[in-house]
């Protein structure tokens, strides 16, 4: 029942949201200019009393005294702080389907077929200054499905959330999920392959090995086709194709994983057949082999804080963000949660206490460095001329707890503004009484079955119980 509230009041909200976010319209003005703040630009430093503008969607200049054209939107930020938004490098927001378990490679499966554009986590991630996330496969298959990049416009069609031009990933995972640790042992039921590590490094060699041939057939076949018309094409294989877009350095690879071991062994893996692991995500055991990532030319995109919660994440400390970033890995702070998603600016603050990082290199945890690990640097994560007008205004510094945001702007439109929001509040309120006392909606009678909660369980824990 409270599903169906949530998803009846998504349509009231969005009935009653401003231009900039309802209905897919766009603002009236294309300009807005934000003066007199303390603007942190991540590449640049932090510059006082400085003026930011944005057309067309973009940054176009940053400094003191700019001017903008007469029907400019103008922002008195005086006292308030602006940073680029925030970038979630290990999401399942507005994912219907989180996990396709069933095969232990599902290369074939993508992540794009089930966004829900109405899921209510990405507002409230909007008030929590992110503005962009990648879009994640769950770790139930040692191959997964294919993820997808999005930009956080709420209330569009899905379509328009796709980020243009990112460069596209796969999920992989290992562990304790893959082998199904938790999975119950059911007499005479089988369990699916693989049941251990070793069975795990062998589904993703043997994936790679057929990948690899499915691409020499292609190679072959291309190169003698221009001799003899008739020849016939190998046959399409939509869970290899992926693999061997990797094998080309066309697909980057985000590799769920905790323990050095199966970091060390994928490691070794991929440069047997030649291609990059782009991002370990979670691995919490990463300060071990640091060195060894670094090596590999992988990033990092961690929990500041969270273990514990399996036998595989009881080795985690607080300094592993630290210790990687000096070994000279990218590191980024994920959120792989609807709910800690909206206070990753805390997570990387936390990183300045656990290994006195400095505050650059903590922002950078959340803005540039997972722009980085996912191929957008050059459009998103600082604030620069040029680059996409993602971007947020918070009314204190964004690593103090007391501090909120006031406004976020994805491509220069407002998509989150808080005065707005409060605004909104009492006739939403008005609107959910009354949703509640409609007939579907009414609590059951005595002696009658309520109705089955029909309550999303966390994204977590969704994508560690496959």
């Amino acid at each position: 029942m409270k599903r169906f509230i949530a998803r009846l009041l998504f349509l009231s909200i969005i009935s009653t949201l401003p231009l900039s976010a309802a209905r897919g319209q766009r603002q009236t003005n294309t300009e807005t200019l934000i003066r007199n703040a303390t603007v942190i630009t991540v590449t640049r430093g932090t510059l006082e009393n400085t003026d930011v503008l944005l057309r067309n969607g973009k940054i176009a200049a940053v400094g003191k005294n700019l001017n903008a054209s007469a029907n400019a939107r103008v922002i008195d930020a005086t006292g308030k702080f602006v940073m680029p938004g925030i970038i979630d490098c290990h999401s399942h927001s507005m994912l219907d389907t989180i996990n396709e378990s069933t095969l232990a490679v599902t290369s074939m499966v993508r992540t794009q077929d089930v966004l829900n554009p109405t899921d209510v986590d990405l507002y409230r991630e909007l008030a929590g200054g992110v503005t962009t996330l990648n879009l994640l496969h769950g770790s139930a298959n040692p191959i997964g499905g294919l993820n997808t990049v999005v930009k956080i416009k709420y209330g569009r069609p899905a379509s328009e959330f796709l980020f243009p031009g990112a460069m596209p990933g796969i999920k992989f995972a290992l562990g304790e999920n893959v082998k199904r640790s938790s999975a119950p042992n059911i007499p005479g039921v089988t369990r699916r392959y693989p049941n251990t590590r070793m069975g795990v490094e062998e589904v993703i060699r043997d994936a790679f090995t057929r990948a690899r041939d499915y691409k020499r057939a292609w190679d072959e076949y291309r190169a003698a086709a221009g001799k003899d018309k008739n020849l016939i094409p190998p046959r399409r294989d939509l869970q290899l194709e992926p693999l061997v877009e990797i094998l080309e350095g066309k697909r980057y690879v985000h590799a769920h994983c905790y323990i050095a071991s199966e970091i060390l062994m994928l490691i070794n893996l991929a440069d047997e057949f030649g291609f990059k692991v782009k991002t370990f995500q979670h691995v919490l055991e990463g300060y071990k082999v640091a060195k060894e990532i670094a090596a590999h030319g992988a990033g990092a995109s961690i929990f500041a804080d969270s273990w514990g919660y399996k036998i595989e994440a009881y080795d985690a400390i607080p300094y592993n963000a630290a210790i990687l970033t000096r070994a000279g890995v990218v590191v980024s702070m994920n959120s792989d949660s609807d709910e800690r998603a909206r206070r990753l600016n805390i997570e990387a603050a936390k990183a300045m206490h656990w290994g006195d990082m400095t505050e650059e290199q903590a922002l950078k945890m959340i803005t540039l460095n997972p722009a980085i690990q996912l191929g957008i640097q050059d459009r998103v994560g600082s604030i620069e001329v040029g680059k996409d007008a993602d971007i947020a205004i918070w009314n204190g510094h964004p690593f103090s707890v007391y501090s909120r945001v006031d406004t976020t702007f994805v491509d220069g439109t407002v998509f989150f503004d808080r005065q707005e929001d409060l605004a909104r509040r009492p006739e939403l309120a008005k609107e959910r009484a009354r949703l509640e006392q409609a007939e579907p909606n009414k609590p059951a009678a005595p002696g009658q079955s309520p109705q089955p909660s029909r309550r999303r369980r966390p994204t977590h824990e969704m994508e560690e119980k496959p």
